[in-house]
């Protein structure tokens, strides 16, 4: 079922071979689209106020991702906005999370990972977590071992996983396996939900 014109999904991407794909991906899913080459060619399109959602890359030209979102935020806009990052942009991906963009995707995601993410982030309040899941999250801190809890501040606070290994003096690698033990600890489902759960209960 096509969804109603004020649903609109807005790609902005300046690859071509992306923004082909998630149309394509969007209309087999029923889902309406319309995609943009930058981030001054979606402002230039006259749309100030949308109720749909705005999946934009992180790096372009001219304007970047986060230059967007806090462009989008000034004006007031209302629509959830997802950032589409690349391995090595996580510190602007949490960057983006902590100034208000709805979820971050590092590339490259399967298919069912964008379509939940644009379904969660237009049916979810904005700015909000449930008290629930906050206070689960803040007991399972507590079963963080201290190694543990320097990764997963470093990862909030956007260090790469090299910046972090070289404070804590261990290897990279080493980092990502304290990573996935945070993320399985925490029951977070993505890298993203552990960083919005971490920015949510002020860590």
């Amino acid at each position: 079922m096509m969804t109603s014109p004020e649903q609109t999904i807005h790609i902005i991407d300046d690859d071509k071979a992306m923004r082909d794909s998630l149309s394509f991906l969007l209309h087999s899913a029923g889902k309406a689209s319309r995609s943009y080459t930058s981030a001054k060619a979606f402002l230039d399109s006259g749309i100030d106020d949308l109720d749909g959602c705005i999946i934009t890359d992180v790096r372009m030209p001219d304007m970047n991702g986060l230059e967007l979102l806090a462009e989008l935020k000034a004006r007031g806009t209302r629509a959830p906005i997802i950032i589409m990052t690349g391995h090595g942009d996580i510190p602007l991906a949490v960057e983006a999370l902590k100034a208000g963009a709805a979820d971050f995707l590092e590339k490259p995601f399967d298919d069912q990972i964008i379509l939940q993410a644009i379904q969660k982030a237009m049916t979810s309040a904005p700015d909000s977590e449930s008290d629930t899941l906050k206070d689960g999250f803040v007991a399972e801190l507590a079963t963080l071992s201290p190694r543990e809890k320097d990764v997963l501040l470093g990862v909030v606070n956007g260090k790469p996983n090299k910046v972090i290994a070289r404070e804590l003096g261990i290897s990279p690698r080493t980092v990502e396996v304290y990573r996935a033990h945070v993320m399985s600890k925490t029951g977070a489902h993505s890298l993203s939900d552990l960083v919005r759960m971490s920015i949510a209960v002020g860590l």
